[in-house]
């Protein structure tokens, strides 16, 4: 298979891309370095990234920001980076990107557990994961057998676990060996439509 990772230098997508590597040819894509460059808040780029890459089978998105902040303290641009980064930018993946996947291919997105357990200073990074959520179980309706469109939601993984632990208390690290049995599950699988969760 021919899979395109965004994101690909990131904490989870370094550990993707070393995962499929194996069996796959694996195209990375990342905002300042990659095979190709992409950000994904903007369309046009990714436009440009999808007609360098040519046709593939599978698309995984491990990329993606969100403002983490208090909600007192969010203004309404700040909710604007999320929305325009790590939601928008998704859609926007699946949107474009479907010209450009093979029949019965599919389009990993990530999300997170923050859209079904939220902690503090997440309201908009729990609000956009929560509308991916939505987006991944509405557009599955429409595209039937053309491809496939999934979205890993994982908690918190080990390998952020110093990073993040402050922001999760009481919360087991997923391994990252779990983590991407998750994403496995969607490019190799058959699911449609299914929000893949692997919080513990």
């Amino acid at each position: 298979m021919k899979i395109l990772i965004i994101g690909g230098h990131g904490t989870i997508g370094k550990t993707l891309v070393n995962h499929f590597s194996v069996d796959h040819e694996v195209l990375i894509a990342g905002r300042t370095k990659g095979d190709v460059l992409v950000d994904i808040a903007n369309s046009s780029s990714i436009q440009s990234m999808f007609e360098k890459v040519g046709t593939v089978d599978a698309v995984i998105c491990a990329a993606g920001e969100a403002k983490w902040a208090s909600f007192n303290e969010l203004s309404e641009e700040d909710y604007y980076i999320g929305f325009k980064s790590k939601l928008m930018g998704q859609v926007n993946l699946v949107r474009i990107g479907q010209h450009f996947i093979k029949p019965n291919g599919s389009i990993t997105l990530t999300t997170g557990i923050l859209a079904d357990d939220p902690v503090i200073k997440t309201a908009s990074a729990a609000m956009v994961n929560g509308a991916i959520h939505s987006f991944v179980k509405a557009v599955a309706l429409e595209v039937g057998g053309a491809f496939r469109v999934n979205a890993v939601s994982a908690g918190l993984v080990a390998d952020a676990y110093e990073k993040y632990i402050g922001y999760f208390p009481g919360h087991y690290p997923v391994t990252m060996t779990k983590m991407v049995k998750g994403y496995e599950r969607s490019v190799l699988g058959q699911d449609q439509g299914r929000i893949i969760r692997i919080y513990e």
